[in-house]
């Protein structure tokens, strides 16, 4: 098992294409797990967390593909590598700081589908992900490893409560699923509160991938109280409420659910409005290919703006999948990454300022990623 890290992308998770991608963007599925006989990290003492470590990083180096995983300890992490992961979704930098990191680790599967974290809020948090709808998949990675952990480990569990957890909310199955999704003619038309509403007696809810929009957005879809680049991630409320098949069904159906609105609010859109998005899209296309500084929340908004008009049949050149990879790409981490790896000429009055150097690179992304579209 490798022990380095890094932001490459390319055969990442992400640059793939997935079921219903106009408007679900990734599932994800994510496991609690806890060794008997241990007390929760919050509650480790002397040697315990290292020997937690030990036993975890052990079951996967005898994986059959064990070469297929990285594992690194969190204290080996420097900022810019801790930041990478929490942009990928795989390691909560604020949960992560309120622990030690001596005791705590990350394993990841080279493309990014699979994920452990190690004690941080309980010992092990299995993660694994996929593009589009794909609950099919997801579930069955996470199990097929979870299966193979149990073979060699002895999870914490009763017969009344199911996997004993750090949260009383995790307990029971110990799984939480996810999924990223795209709603910007729900967000136009006003909809996002009556969509949520819709969902809301099918143990799921609604939070802003990227933090709130606002009424100056590029994509011209912003608002208050609207999600930056109307994303937003769709998620089981705990893991009590019925079995797991159960669980997995209602974000099946929530997926499916919202998929239905957007899909009908786009076609009302495109009767009701086609000036409206079309300036949205070209608002997003001139400055994605005219601006030398590109902020990250506007570039957010950006591929909102594009995604949107290529749903709408109003422009081509780009698929959903490269504009997922976008979202990853433009991030702070990532960009960081790229610059201290590369070989890059900045104008004089740029070469100076890193936050400057950041905004330039992802303009440059965004004209290489959009001289296609027509």
């Amino acid at each position: 098992m490798s022990s380095s890290l890094t932001a490459d992308s390319q055969g990442a998770w992400y640059t793939e294409t997935g079921a219903e991608n106009d408007v679900i963007l990734s599932s994800r599925i994510r496991l609690a797990r806890n060794l008997a006989n241990f007390p929760f990290p919050s509650r480790l003492r002397g040697n315990d967390g290292t020997r937690i470590q030990f036993i975890v990083t052990d079951v996967f180096n005898h994986l059959e593909n064990a070469d297929d995983f990285q594992a690194i300890c969190v204290k080996d992490l420097d900022d810019l590598g801790r930041r990478i992961l929490d942009e990928r979704g795989i390691l909560n930098e604020a949960a992560a700081a309120a622990g030690k990191a001596g005791d705590q680790a990350v394993i990841l599967r080279k493309d990014g589908k699979l994920a452990c974290t190690v004690n941080i809020l309980d010992h092990l948090h299995l993660s694994a992900f996929s593009s589009g709808l794909d609950f099919e998949r997801t579930v069955q990675a996470g199990r097929t490893i979870d299966s193979l952990l149990q073979k060699q480990i002895q999870f914490a569990a009763s017969y009344d409560y199911g996997f004993l957890t750090s949260s009383v909310m995790d307990a029971g199955s110990g799984m939480r699923l996810s999924i990223r999704v795209h709603l910007p003619s729900l967000s136009m038309l006003g909809r996002i509160r009556g969509a949520i509403q819709a969902l809301s007696s099918s143990n799921v809810a609604f939070r802003a991938s990227y933090g709130a929009g606002s009424g100056g957005a590029v994509s011209g879809n912003g608002g208050s109280g609207t999600s930056l680049g109307s994303y937003y991630d769709i998620y089981t409320v705990d893991s009590q409420t019925g079995s797991e098949y159960d669980q997995i069904a209602s974000i099946v159906a929530a997926g499916k659910k919202i998929t239905e609105l957007e899909r009908l609010a786009r076609e009302e859109c495109g009767k009701t409005m086609e000036s409206e998005v079309r300036n949205c899209l070209y608002r997003a296309i001139a400055l994605a290919r005219s601006s030398l500084f590109i902020p990250l929340r506007e570039g957010i908004d950006i591929i909102s703006g594009i995604k949107w008009g290529i749903d709408m049949k109003m422009a081509s050149g780009i698929d959903d999948a490269e504009l997922f990879a976008l979202l990853f790409r433009i991030q702070e981490g990532h960009l960081e990454y790229v610059l201290k790896n590369g070989s890059f000429t900045f104008e004089a009055d740029v070469e100076g300022n890193k936050q400057r150097k950041e905004e330039r690179l992802r303009a440059i992304i965004f004209q290489e990623a959009f001289s296609t579209i027509e």
